[in-house]
C-alpha cells in the first residue's frame, strides 16, 4: 500500500540550492518535503565528494613533507578528510531537523504527475504531491565511453579518493578544473603525474602568460602535460594500466577520468511530470529557472549552468523570490562572477580576459607581473609559494576593471575583492590606491594596478 502526502514545496535533493531554500521557506511557515535518495550525500555534493573534501585534501597534500611515507601520509589524509565530512553532514542534518516545517523523506523518487513523485525505498511507497516542485538533484561523474574506461584501475573524481594507497603514476584524462587540481594535489602526495589533454594546451580559454604561469607551476611541481593526445582507450592487463592516446601511450597505476559531469536525472522520469531537458539531458530552464512544467523550478548544477556550489546558492534566491512574491531576481542579472580552480597556488579569474577584451574591440590597459616580482607582495614569499601571476585588465576610458587572473596564494579570496570592485563600479584606481592589511597577497593591487600599460 502507497501512503500519500500533500505539501507546499518538494525539494528533490539535497544540495546548496535545495537546502537552503527548504530551510528559508520551512522557517517561514511553507511546508516543505525534501527527497534524498542517497544517506552518503546528506548536504550535497559540495560538503561530500566535491568542493570541501578534495579542498581539505589538497591542504593535506600541500603539507606533506618530502620524507613523510606517502601511504601513510594519504591515509591519515583521507581520516581528516572524512572526519570533516561527518562533522559537515550532522550540521547538515541539524539545519534541516530543527525546522519543524520541514519533513525530510529518504529514497528514489520518480515522477508519476504533475507535480507528483512516487519516492520508494526498499519495500515502502509515498506519492507526494505539491503546490511546487524544485528539482535540485544535481550531477555525477561522467565516463567517457571508451573501451576499458570500466576498469578496475580507472577513477572517477568520487573513488580516486578513497585509494588506499598513493599511486606510483598516474594519469588524468581531462585538463579541467577537476584534472588539475587532482594532478596539483596528487603530485604532491607523490605521484608521478601525467596529464592528458585533447587539444593543442590546458586551459585554452586563459591568456597566454596565465596559461604559462600554470604550466610552469604544474612542471615544477612534477606534473608531466601531454597536449593533441585523443584518449582511444585503456588497456588493463592485471598490473598496469595502459591509455592508448593519438599521441604517446601512458602507463600507469591509476587512472583518473576527468571528463565532466552529467546530470542525475535518469531515475526521475522527467518526461512524466512534463519536464523537458536538453541533449545532455539538462533540464530546460529560463531565466527564472522555471522548466517547462507549470510551478517546477531546477536550481544548481541539474540545470545546465556554470557547476559551482555559489551558483546554486544564487538559484535559491532566484526561486524563492518567486515563492516569496518579491520578484526581482534572474539568472541573467549576475555579474563578475568568480571562479577558482585550486591548483598549487590557485588559479581565480573574474571577468574577461586580456585577449577576449581586445577580440570585443575594447582599447585595455593591462597590468601582469610574475608573483616572485611584485615587490608589495610579500606573503607568497612569507609562505613560501612564490609561484604565479597577477593580471588585471582595465578599460582605458572609464578605469573600470574588466578582469582579472590571480594566480597566486591567496588567491581565491583577492578575486572575491575584484569582482566586488567590478559589480560595484569602483575603479582600477581605487584598488591601486587601496589600503590593504600588511602582509597579505591582496597588496599586490598596489604595485600591479600601478604599472597598467
Amino acid at each position: 500500500m502507497t501512503a500519500r502526502l500533500q505539501t507546499d514545496v518538494l525539494v528533490l535533493g539535497w544540495g546548496k540550492g535545495g537546502k537552503t531554500l527548504a530551510r528559508s521557506l520551512g522557517r517561514s511557515g511553507r511546508r516543505v518535503v525534501l527527497v534524498e535518495r542517497d544517506d552518503a550525500m546528506l548536504g550535497g555534493t559540495c560538503i561530500n565528494v566535491a568542493c570541501v573534501p578534495t579542498k581539505a585534501l589538497v591542504h593535506q597534500a600541500e603539507q606533506r613533507r618530502p620524507d613523510d611515507d606517502a601511504d601513510a601520509y594519504l591515509a591519515r589524509a583521507i581520516a581528516t578528510r572524512d572526519g570533516l565530512v561527518e562533522r559537515l553532514r550532522e550540521a547538515n542534518r541539524q539545519l534541516l531537523a530543527t525546522v519543524d516545517a520541514v519533513t525530510l523523506v529518504r529514497g528514489e523518487a520518480r515522477f508519476v504527475g504533475e507535480r507528483a513523485v512516487r519516492v520508494t525505498g526498499g519495500d515502502e511507497a509515498l506519492e507526494i504531491r505539491a503546490e511546487h516542485v524544485v528539482i535540485g538533484t544535481g550531477t555525477v561523474p561522467r565516463r567517457p565511453g571508451i573501451p576499458g574506461d570500466d576498469g578496475p584501475r580507472t577513477h572517477d573524481s568520487t573513488s580516486l579518493q578513497a585509494l588506499e594507497g598513493v599511486p606510483a603514476r598516474l594519469a588524468i584524462v581531462g585538463a579541467g578544473a577537476v584534472a588539475l587540481e587532482f594532478a596539483s594535489m596528487f603530485a604532491r602526495f607523490g605521484s608521478a603525474v601525467t596529464v592528458i589533454a585533447r587539444g593543442p594546451a590546458i586551459l585554452p580559454a586563459e591568456d597566454d602568460d596565465v596559461r604559462e604561469s600554470v604550466e610552469a607551476t604544474l612542471a615544477d611541481a612534477g606534473v608531466r602535460i601531454l597536449t593533441r593526445a585523443e584518449t582511444e582507450r585503456i588497456d588493463d592487463d592485471g598490473t598496469v594500466a595502459t591509455v592508448v592516446t593519438s599521441a604517446d601511450p601512458v602507463h600507469a597505476d591509476a587512472v583518473l577520468l576527468a571528463t565532466g559531469r552529467s546530470p542525475a536525472t535518469a531515475e526521475l522520469d522527467l518526461a512524466a511530470g512534463g519536464v523537458d531537458v536538453d541533449e545532455r539531458g539538462f533540464v530546460v530552464v529560463d531565466e527564472l529557472l522555471r522548466t517547462s512544467a507549470e510551478r517546477v523550478w531546477a536550481v544548481g548544477d541539474v540545470n545546465g549552468g556554470q557547476q559551482l556550489t555559489p551558483i546554486s546558492l544564487d538559484d535559491h534566491r532566484i526561486v524563492a523570490a518567486q515563492l516569496t512574491g518579491a520578484g526581482g531576481r534572474r539568472r541573467d542579472d549576475r555579474v563578475a562572477v568568480p571562479t577558482t580552480i585550486f591548483t598549487t597556488p590557485p588559479l581565480a579569474r573574474v571577468g574577461l580576459t586580456e585577449r577576449e577584451a581586445r577580440e570585443r574591440g575594447i582599447a585595455v590597459r593591462v597590468g601582469a607581473k610574475a608573483v616572485a616580482g611584485i615587490a608589495a607582495m610579500p606573503r607568497p614569499k612569507a609562505v613560501g609559494e612564490t609561484h604565479g601571476i597577477v593580471k588585471l585588465v582595465v578599460d582605458a576610458e572609464t578605469d573600470l576593471v574588466l578582469g582579472a587572473a590571480l594566480h597566486c596564494v591567496d588567491a581565491q579570496e583577492v578575486v572575491n575583492l575584484v569582482a566586488l570592485a567590478m559589480r560595484a563600479g569602483a575603479t582600477a584606481s581605487d584598488l591601486r590606491d587601496g589600503i590593504w592589511t600588511h602582509p597579505s597577497s591582496t597588496e599586490a593591487l598596489n604595485e600591479v594596478l600601478a604599472e597598467l600599460r
